[in-house]
């Protein structure tokens, strides 16, 4: 368990708007001359009851993705899995980016209001996810999700065994819905709907928040619902406090590390010369660091950060989400 608590960045991963597609197509592999796609096969047949010429001829048809196998091979890189603040500023904080995130609180405020009041979580935070995620349900991802998942579940990867069991779901998420496997889209790690949920996450997250009736990863009002009990379920403490700006001396902080994983004490933090420009309540906190391209941002996060870095394990990711919150108050 704690080994696939440590892919959860891969959850849902960040927003494919911040990720350019290098524009090569899959092209047509045979994965069927593979032993390992013959044992998954069998165990999709023999664990699961699946009919054997339907797996068999769903992989016969999937293609090789190399773009998607290149952001999972070789040293990692900011920007091929995972964003540098600065794509994150430009592309879910700029301008244009938060007149929509008030557009869409508007648009959406009865659900938001059911969501919160149901789980008792936030309502500039959910906004916050559905604008990270997907540009508020505008984006949510062109790559063939069966092409994406094959490739990274039978190539040499760092993420290979993570894959490989997303691909199991992916063939019992389909069964469930009576989706066509062959043409679902997503992100190029299978992340699907308005708030990328991989297909375990769809399975366990899912939410009927529309009361009609259907599980839907791409309704908007179903995102709602699911992120909102994804907060829940992690213990999200509504109206706490979630990060508080800063200020210490000089452009670049190297006084401490910095990371959204483990805390330090207010004591210490202060010690290094880190001061909050606002009441910070908790005795500890996570330090966090956002690097721009001449200068750092130091935040204080409460317990409620960490909650947003569960969905993706990224300080920035948080962060984002964060500003967006702050920004339709």
């Amino acid at each position: 368990m704690k080994h696939l608590k440590t892919f959860l960045t891969l959850l849902f991963l960040l927003p494919l708007l911040l990720l350019a597609n290098d524009d090569r197509p899959p092209v047509k592999y045979n994965y069927l001359k593979k032993t390992e796609v013959k044992n998954f096969i069998n165990m999709m047949v023999n664990k699961y009851h699946f009919d054997r010429s339907y797996v068999t001829n769903t992989l016969k048809h999937a293609k090789l993705d190399r773009d998607t196998l290149a952001r999972y091979t070789g040293k990692y890189k900011v920007g091929t899995t995972n964003g540098s603040w600065e794509r994150y500023k430009a592309h879910v904080l700029d301008a244009s980016s938060l007149k929509k995130a008030k557009k869409f609180k508007r648009k959406y405020a009865s659900t938001l209001r059911r969501a919160s009041k149901t789980y008792s979580v936030d309502i500039g935070y959910i906004v916050g996810f559905m604008g990270v995620e997907s540009k508020f349900g505008e984006y949510t991802g062109d790559y063939n999700i069966l092409d994406a998942l094959a490739t990274l579940a039978f190539h040499k990867n760092r993420m290979k065994k993570f894959f490989k069991a997303e691909l199991k779901h992916l063939f019992l998420l389909v069964r469930e819905k009576h989706y066509n496997i062959r043409t679902l889209e997503g992100s190029f790690a299978g992340a699907m709907g308005c708030v990328q949920q991989v297909p375990s996450m769809a399975r366990k997250h899912k939410s009927d928040f529309n009361r009609d009736g259907i599980t839907d990863p791409w309704d908007v009002e179903d995102c709602i619902g699911s992120i909102a009990k994804f907060m829940h379920k992690n213990g999200w403490r509504k109206g706490a406090v979630v990060a508080v700006p800063t200020r210490f001396k000089g452009k670049r902080f190297k006084g401490l590390k910095t990371s959204h994983r483990r805390t330090l004490s207010l004591a210490t933090i202060k010690k290094a010369g880190v001061k909050p420009l606002k009441s910070f309540p908790e005795s500890r906190a996570y330090l966090l660091k956002n690097r721009n391209l001449d200068h750092d941002d130091i935040y204080l996060g409460a317990k409620n950060f960490r909650v947003l870095t569960r969905y993706n394990n990224s300080t920035s990711y948080g962060m984002a989400i964060h500003l967006i919150a702050e920004h339709v108050k």
